[in-house]
């Protein structure tokens, strides 16, 4: 990937993500005195020639602070380029696990992909950066268990999903089963990747016969054999 192009100097916003200067951002942003104060949305979202804005600048730079800064000022986490490449592809790609703890804090989405269907995963093992990889593939598993989690509760919300199909229990079984396993998830923070593996395949196994009956058509009513 390429580092740095040759994107405006005159954008303040951008010298101050590449100085790592985060008192200078909250100038612009939060000081209505300051002389960039009114353009601070534009400059925040300016490109350089590969459709990158500072927020991008700052995860090739591996500034987690700055990052921070740039998304509580308005910056889109998820922002895509042209080619699909999202700031946490820049950070995967040089190396930066910091910076990708700090997206995946502030929401990042590590599923998005880009033009050549790689998620930020992908590209840190392109790259070598064994850290960033483990970490990424540690993340996918615990919002994988988490999915399912919140799969299974919106499908006992929805009466005609579950309507006429599941007994009190079935109900009960899925209830306590997903309680038992977000109270997993808040108690077990240094949980490995194999251990969210693990828990989602025991819920998947405790709800298989959940599912079996949802799965099962409908006797059609108003008919009968002769």
């Amino acid at each position: 990937m390429e580092k740095l192009s040759s994107a405006s100097t005159e954008n303040p916003v951008l010298l101050y993500t590449l100085e790592g200067n985060v008192q200078g951002l909250q100038s612009i942003f939060e000081d209505p005195s300051d002389v960039h104060h009114e353009q601070c949305s534009k400059l925040l979202l300016e490109k350089d020639l590969l459709g990158r804005n500072p927020l991008f600048i700052a995860c090739i730079l591996g500034r987690s602070d700055i990052v921070r800064a740039l998304v509580r000022y308005g910056a889109n986490i998820n922002h895509q380029t042209t080619r699909g490449y999202l700031p946490l592809h820049c950070a995967a790609a040089w190396g930066h696990l910091e910076v990708i703890k700090t997206i995946v804090d502030l929401g990042g989405d590590i599923l998005l992909l880009n033009f050549r269907g790689e998620k930020a995963y992908d590209i840190a093992v392109r790259y070598n950066k064994t850290d960033c990889a483990d970490f990424l593939q540690w993340a996918e598993a615990r919002l994988t268990l988490k999915n399912y989690i919140s799969f299974i509760q919106q499908t006992m919300s929805d009466p005609e999903k579950v309507q006429g199909r599941l007994h009190k229990e079935d109900k009960h079984l899925a209830t306590n089963s997903c309680k038992a396993k977000i109270e997993w998830l808040e108690n077990n923070k240094n949980a490995t990747t194999q251990d969210f593996v693990d828990q989602k395949q025991q819920l998947e196994s405790t709800m298989q016969s959940v599912f079996t009956k949802l799965n099962t058509p409908r006797a059609e009513s108003g008919k009968f054999k002769r």
